[in-house]
């Protein structure tokens, strides 16, 4: 099943946009299933209150994980998510128009939409840069 495939399955079952995104594309961050839906449970909704895309923010969080940056002093893993996240967040803007999830709802996007294509670009990205 591909990662879009499985976004898609888990929204479908109850599950919020960065929920779907994060644990489709487990993967690539070594996160369980479970984990995966818990940590990232309170994004949804742009964070509950309108904000950055759920789907855009569980992506991100797929990323950090599979490029992560855990020591303070490694200004290489530093630099490389911010670009990461920088080129995600750029394109997530060019393809849909905004970042934040009532915008979008305003402008009538479908979660859906932005589920399976950020849940497939994440893994793009992954791929190009592991």
């Amino acid at each position: 099943m591909s990662v879009q495939e499985k976004s898609l399955r888990l929204h479908s079952c109850g599950f919020n946009c960065a929920q779907s995104v994060l644990a489709a594309l487990g993967s690539y961050t070594g996160l369980d299933e479970k984990t995966a839906l818990a940590v990232s449970g309170g994004f949804g909704g742009g964070v509950r209150c309108g904000e950055i895309c759920g789907a855009a923010s569980g992506a991100v969080m797929a990323l950090g994980l599979a490029f992560p940056y855990h020591d303070g002093e490694d200004s290489v893993a530093k630099t490389r998510i911010a670009k990461l996240t920088m080129a995600f967040n750029r394109d997530f803007a060019e393809k849909f128009g905004y970042m934040r999830c009532q915008d979008l709802k305003r402008n009538g996007v479908p979660c859906d939409e932005l589920i399976a294509w950020a849940a497939e670009h994440a893994e793009e990205l992954i791929q190009k840069n592991k």
